[in-house]
C-alpha cells in the first residue's frame, strides 16, 4: 500500500467524523434555540412537525458513529502504519477520563450553570466506553467481535430488568441501562442520561473493524465490506421493524400519509439506543464511509478539518453558541417566558433559522479549527494532543 493510499483511507475516517460534528452542531443550536419545541424521545409523530422530526433524526447518526469511529482510531493508534505495535490501554484510560472529566465541568457549566444537576451526556459515554475499551481489548478479537454482537443485539432484552432507587444494584444499572438521577439529595443532583452499556458494544465494534484498515486491506475490497455490513444492517433493520418483533417499545404503524408513516418507521429510541437505532445509523455510516474513500473538493476539505481536531471543535462550538444566545438575548430581549419558572427565553421562529444559524457557525469555526489542527500536528506539546 502507497503512502497515498493510507492517507486516503485516514481521509475518509475524519471526513465522517467531521460530518457528524457539524450535524451535531444543528442539533445543539436546536437545543440552544428552540427549547419551546423540545421533543421526546422517541418523538411524539403526532405533535412534532416533520421538519423538526427529521432535523432531530439526523442527529442521531452523532453518538453511534462517532463511537464506532473512536474504537477503530484506537486500533489505528494500536497499529500505525510501518512501526511497531504501540500499547493502547494507557491511550484509552487517559482520553477517557479527560472526556469525564470535561462532562463534568466545562461542558456541563455551558448547558447548565443556571441549574444544580450535573448531566452525565455524550462524552461521558464516550469516556467510559473509551475506559471499558482499555480493559476489553486484552482479550482475543474472536471475544470482542462476540461481545460486541451481543451487547449492541442484546441489551434490549433486558429492559424488563429494573431496580428501585434504593435497591442494591440501582447506581450501576441506571449508569448502564436505564437513565436516571444517581444522586437526588444535597446540593447537586447527578443525572446519568447517556447509558453506557449499548456504547459500549459500539466502540468494541469499531475496535475489532480496526483490522479493515490496515495496509493489508486494499480500497476495493474495504469498500465491499463496507457496503455489504452497511447494507446488511439496514435489511436487518427493516425486518425487524416491519414485523415490530424486537426492540422498540413503541411499534411502527401505517399512518394516515406517507410522510407520517415514514416518521413512524424511522421514530427509534436513543436513550438507550435501541437496536433498530444502532442498526440504522451505524449501517448508514458504513455505506458513507465507503463513499468517502473516494471524497475530494472543498466540503471535503473543510470537514476533514473538523474531523482532524473533534474535541476542540466540540468544547468551542458550545461557548459560541451560549456566546450567541446571550449576544441575540441582549439585543432582541427574551420571545417568551418558558419552562416551569416561566424563564425569559429567546426562541427563533421557525427551524430554518436553525439551520441558517448553523451554516453561519460553521464558517465561522472554520478558520479556528484550522489553525489548531495545523498547531496540533506540529506541536511537541503532550497536551495538546488530547484535544
Amino acid at each position: 500500500m502507497t503512502n497515498n493510499t493510507l492517507n486516503k483511507r485516514l481521509v475518509s475516517i475524519d471526513i465522517l467524523r467531521g460530518l457528524v460534528i457539524v450535524i451535531m452542531l444543528i442539533d445543539h443550536a436546536r437545543e440552544r434555540f428552540f427549547l419551546h419545541h423540545q421533543v421526546a424521545d422517541p418523538m411524539d409523530i403526532q405533535t412534532t412537525d416533520p421538519t423538526l422530526f427529521f432535523t432531530r433524526l439526523l442527529a442521531h447518526f452523532c453518538a453511534p458513529i462517532f463511537i464506532f469511529l473512536t474504537g477503530l482510531s484506537a486500533f489505528l493508534y494500536q497499529n500505525p502504519f510501518n512501526q511497531p505495535q504501540r500499547a493502547v490501554q494507557s491511550f484509552l484510560l487517559k482520553r477517557g477520563a479527560l472526556l469525564i472529566l470535561l462532562e463534568m465541568t466545562i461542558i456541563n457549566f455551558s448547558w447548565f450553570a443556571a441549574y444544580n444537576t450535573l448531566y452525565l451526556q455524550v462524552m461521558w459515554a464516550i469516556g467510559v466506553s473509551m475506559i471499558s475499551l482499555a480493559v476489553l481489548s486484552y482479550l482475543p478479537r474472536i471475544w470482542l467481535i462476540g461481545l460486541g454482537i451481543a451487547i449492541v443485539f442484546g441489551h434490549n432484552a433486558l429492559s424488563p430488568v429494573t431496580f428501585l432507587p434504593d435497591e442494591m444494584g440501582y447506581t450501576l444499572w441506571t449508569i448502564l441501562h436505564d437513565r436516571g438521577y444517581l444522586l437526588t439529595d444535597g446540593f447537586i443532583k447527578i443525572k446519568a442520561s447517556y447509558p453506557v452499556l449499548p456504547w459500549i458494544g459500539v466502540i468494541v465494534l469499531g475496535y475489532v473493524s480496526g483490522p479493515l484498515f490496515t495496509k493489508s486491506v486494499d480500497v476495493a475490497t474495504r469498500q465491499k465490506t463496507l457496503i455489504a455490513g452497511g447494507i446488511a444492517c439496514l435489511i436487518c433493520l427493516c425486518i425487524l421493524r416491519s414485523l415490530n418483533v424486537y426492540g422498540e417499545a413503541i411499534d411502527w404503524q401505517i399512518q394516515d400519509t406517507l410522510v407520517m408513516s415514514v416518521m413512524s418507521f424511522l421514530n427509534y429510541t436513543k436513550y438507550p439506543p435501541s437496536l433498530p437505532f444502532l442498526l440504522f445509523t451505524l449501517g448508514a455510516g458504513a455505506l458513507l464511509l465507503a463513499y468517502l474513500e473516494n471524497a475530494q473538493g472543498k466540503v471535503s476539505e473543510v470537514l476533514r478539518t473538523f474531523g482532524s481536531v473533534p474535541l476542540f471543535f466540540y468544547i468551542v462550538h458550545l461557548y459560541v453558541l451560549l456566546l450567541s444566545y446571550f449576544v441575540l438575548f441582549q439585543i432582541f430581549g427574551p420571545t417568551l417566558h418558558f419552562g416551569a419558572n416561566n424563564t425569559p427565553y429567546l426562541a427563533f421562529p421557525n427551524i430554518e433559522l436553525i439551520w441558517l444559524t448553523a451554516a453561519v457557525l460553521t464558517g465561522l469555526l472554520y478558520k479556528p479549527c484550522k489553525a489548531f489542527a495545523k498547531f496540533k500536528h506540529h506541536s511537541e506539546l503532550r497536551w495538546v494532543k488530547y484535544l
